[in-house]
């Protein structure tokens, strides 16, 4: 069983940065290729990115390819995303997740353990 809480939304305005964490409890995160999801309001969940176990390899929405970067940091079982030149459309909340079998996603069904979320919200 793997707990995940993130941490790191807020309010910024258009063009702004945050970065996302994803801290890891129970196993250790590196037996997981994770991801980062969001869903706003009366949308459905949709996929931001993913990185393999290792960091090796890392996957973008293409919404969000050029602004947004994953990252993991094993040692501290934690994962990241930074989130620079922010945008409206990018209100949502942001859940982390982790993926015990081999291969890596873009399906949230894909996924085995979810975080709560943390809302992030972007003013214009």
């Amino acid at each position: 069983q793997v707990q995940l809480v993130e941490s790191g939304g807020g309010l910024v305005q258009a063009g702004g940065s945050l970065r996302l964490s994803c801290a890891a409890s129970g196993r250790t995160l590196s037996n997981y290729n994770m991801g980062w999801f969001r869903q706003a309001p009366g949308k459905e969940r949709e996929f931001v990115a993913t990185i393999a176990w290792n960091g090796r390899t890392t996957y973008y929405a293409d919404s969000v390819r050029v602004r947004f970067t994953i990252s993991r940091d094993n040692a501290k079982n934690t994962v990241y995303l930074q989130m620079n030149a922010l945008e409206p459309e990018d209100t949502a909340v942001y859940y982390c997740a982790a993926r015990a079998a081999y291969g890596m996603r873009y399906q949230a069904g894909e996924y085995d353990y979810w975080g709560q979320g943390t809302q992030v919200t972007v003013s214009s």
